[in-house]
């Protein structure tokens, strides 16, 4: 069982501490599967503060924050994809990620979605497939000149059925 951290709704003042965790998650957990080339184009899509503000402010984007430090947050767009799901690097593996993930599907299952996606790096597939997410294609990402790959994948929202739970 993964530890629960305090979660609570994204602030707009929140979005340049956000945009910190994005860079130092990027830097530092992602090394073994992109270059630093590549590491440094995918953190350039932070650059333009309004525009990644409005990426954060315009979907349900929770925070996991402890002592008034933020340990990472995650987004949902358009109730059925995890958009963004960033871990600063002094927490990853702590559970920051699975409560984060959690609450996205929760809230997705809560509005009816049957099925959740999301794009995730090759740092974040085996986290996904740890918790029952299935990959259905992989992706060449442009980004400037960098090539950067990721892998589509989806998870059922739906309870599975049983024989108990099978009309007779």
């Amino acid at each position: 069982m993964t530890a629960q951290h305090p979660l609570r709704p994204v602030l707009p003042a929140d979005v340049p501490r956000l945009r910190d965790v994005f860079a130092q998650s990027i830097d530092g957990l992602t090394e073994d599967d992109y270059d630093e080339d590549q590491r440094l184009a995918w953190i350039s899509r932070a650059e333009d503060m309004d525009a990644f503000g409005q990426r954060i402010l315009g979907n349900v984007t929770l925070v996991v924050e402890r002592d008034g430090e933020l340990l990472g947050f995650a987004c949902l767009k358009e109730n059925s994809v995890i958009d963004m799901l960033y871990v600063h690097p002094h927490f990853a593996g702590q559970g920051v990620a699975s409560t984060l993930v959690d609450a996205l599907e929760r809230i997705a299952a809560g509005r009816g979605v049957e099925t959740v996606t999301v794009d995730a790096s090759e740092t974040a597939v085996e986290f996904f497939e740890t918790r029952g997410f299935v990959g259905l294609r992989r992706n060449s990402v442009s980004i400037g000149d960098q090539w950067l790959t990721n892998t589509t994948m989806s998870k059922s929202l739906q309870p599975k059925v049983t024989g108990h739970d099978r009309p007779s």
